[in-house]
């Protein structure tokens, strides 16, 4: 179902753009597309621009619901909600249950002497 709505997303968004594109303004932009004015008795200029007009408008208006209709569908899917953090956590941190492996003690015990003063050398 989203690669439907995604694909007609696209799909008018392309339409849209050259619609909108087709139409006549200060720049000319590819308003010569449509045959200009080789084809003056079929389609007035007037026309022209009100066909053009509407069409932008119905797919604007498709292009808007197409986006809240993909919206509402992404919201309402089911998705698991884990963080990388928690795993990293999770495996990680020994549990309650498992003891902590013997670590081994650099302090001298008492067994051991301890020098009286650290054996530093002195520099003469």
């Amino acid at each position: 179902m989203s690669s439907v709505l995604l694909v007609l997303q696209l799909i008018v968004a392309i339409f849209l753009v050259a619609v909108i594109l087709m139409q006549r303004s200060n720049g000319g932009a590819l308003s010569g597309l449509g045959g200009g004015d080789s084809i003056g008795g079929l389609i007035s200029a007037r026309g022209k621009g009100n066909i053009l007009t509407r069409i932008t408008a119905i797919l604007a208006t498709l292009f808007f619901a197409l986006s809240m209709a993909i919206s509402i569908y992404y919201s309402r899917l089911e998705v698991k909600k884990t963080s990388i953090v928690d795993d990293v956590v999770s495996t990680s941190l020994p549990t309650a249950q498992e003891p902590l492996p013997a670590q081994q003690s650099k302090a001298p015990t008492a067994s051991q002497e301890t020098p009286a003063e650290p054996q530093v050398p002195v520099a003469e």
